[in-house]
């Protein structure tokens, strides 16, 4: 008997997709909850917890383009399952942490894991959906990154409260497992789908545009990096992570040591930005078809149009400084949540539009691996001179660094010659 096709089965996939970025950013986020009690339990000082940080992201950035190409050669269902399963164990394991050191060596091991996961996606996004549909798709599943800090504060410090700071490391890996095993069970590429009807896989492959196939024989994995769109978006995403890496690792700790927020403060408030962020991701993705329909922008430019808008929203929480309530700074921080993602979103998305399908995981991996390469530095930064210097510094910089990611994608990114009659 034939099975039972299931209409819109593409916006199934990315939704399986999306639980894995949440579970992904919530097992990241955990720590970011817990240092406070961490820091007490372990005499750990700020700069200590700076390393640990950077280690996260320094692993992250020397994995990701061997995340990607590792993607590329085993196939989106077999290489997200291995890392999936290794990024759960990975964060298990902080519960046998014994002080700085041996959670430095974890969060190392958890970044290596979780490098997969935006190749991986954008890999699935590429495979499932066609050009007019990406920034949808990615916006929906990028809204998983808010949603896994989003839900960390207040789980997090429930646990604390009521049992010890194991029990969320431990929960969320076991999490991350069942997801593993439902991934297993449901995803296949569209070509092999058996739930998916002609008329949708027709729709998809009607609307992906594709690089020549002769040009996307000859280019290695290697010899993209003498391209100027994947320069382009390296260095774009370079300028644009700090943003996102100080709202996920910083925000808890700047409102209990800044503006003096008690543990039961912090779950109530520190989740808001991530929730902003939630609504930016998605209301970022539907920005793109809004600009192409309305303004006649072109596929590439439409992309480029949201992250300029996003880069000039984040002057919101340059300003941080200037707020004398508590209140108004974390506003200011759910002005930049609901900024970054609108723009990631659409920067991300840029490399399934300039690249060929079997390149986008790959070069995924490169950009992402330039934008961990700032997040680590900007948190040593951090970890440097917060103490001495303040927060506020930090902060005005994050606005300007997303000014200059967007002059750079205007001026080096463009569409593929295979594309750019036929953006729309």
């Amino acid at each position: 008997m034939n099975p039972v096709h299931i209409k819109g089965l593409r916006w199934w996939m990315i939704a399986l997709v999306t639980g894995a970025v949440i579970i992904n950013y919530l097992d990241r986020s955990v720590l970011s909850v817990a240092i406070t009690t961490l820091k007490t339990e372990f005499s750990m000082t700020t700069e200590q917890y700076s390393y640990a940080v950077s280690a996260f992201q320094t692993a992250y950035m020397l994995m990701q383009p061997l995340a990607g190409y590792i993607l590329d050669m085993l196939g989106t269902k077999v290489g997200f399952a291995i890392f999936a399963t290794i990024w759960s164990g990975a964060c298990m394991l902080h519960g046998l942490m014994t002080g700085w050191i041996s959670l430095t060596f974890y969060r190392g091991l958890l970044g290596m894991s979780e490098s997969a996961v935006i190749p991986a996606a954008m890999k699935v996004v590429a495979d499932w959906f066609p050009n007019r549909e990406r920034s949808v798709a990615t916006g929906w599943f990028n809204s998983g990154t808010s949603i896994g800090a989003m839900i960390a504060p207040p789980i997090v410090v429930w646990c604390l409260l009521n049992y010890s700071w194991r029990v969320p490391f431990i929960g969320a890996g076991v999490i991350g497992l069942i997801w593993v095993a439902a991934w297993l069970l449901f995803y296949k590429d569209p070509q092999s789908h058996p739930r998916l009807g002609p008329d949708e896989y027709a729709y998809i492959r009607s609307g992906q545009v594709e690089a020549p196939p002769e040009e996307s024989a000859r280019v290695s994995k290697w010899d993209l990096l003498h391209s100027r769109n994947l320069w382009g978006l390296m260095l774009a995403r370079f300028f644009v992570a700090p943003a996102w890496s100080t709202f996920s690792f910083w925000i808890p700790i700047y409102l209990s040591t800044v503006r003096h927020m008690s543990l039961k403060e912090i779950a109530l408030f520190a989740w808001m930005p991530f929730l902003a962020a939630d609504l930016g991701s998605i209301v970022g993705g539907y920005l793109c078809p809004f600009f192409m329909k309305r303004f006649g922008a072109s596929l590439i430019n439409s992309r480029k149009l949201v992250v300029a808008f996003g880069a000039i929203l984040m002057f919101g929480p340059a300003c941080i400084g200037l707020a004398t309530d508590k209140y108004v700074a974390v506003m200011l921080f759910c002005v930049g949540g609901f900024a970054h993602q609108a723009l990631s979103g659409a920067l991300i998305t840029l490399a399934s539009d300039v690249f060929a399908k079997n390149e986008v995981a790959t070069t995924s991996g490169w950009t992402g691996s330039a934008a961990w390469l700032s997040q680590a530095l900007f948190s040593l930064l951090i970890g440097a001179v917060a103490g001495s210097v303040g927060y506020d510094p930090l902060f005005v910089c994050l606005g300007f660094f997303d000014l200059i990611a967007t002059i750079i994608l205007w001026k080096m990114v463009h569409p593929p010659r295979a594309a750019a009659s036929s953006c729309a």
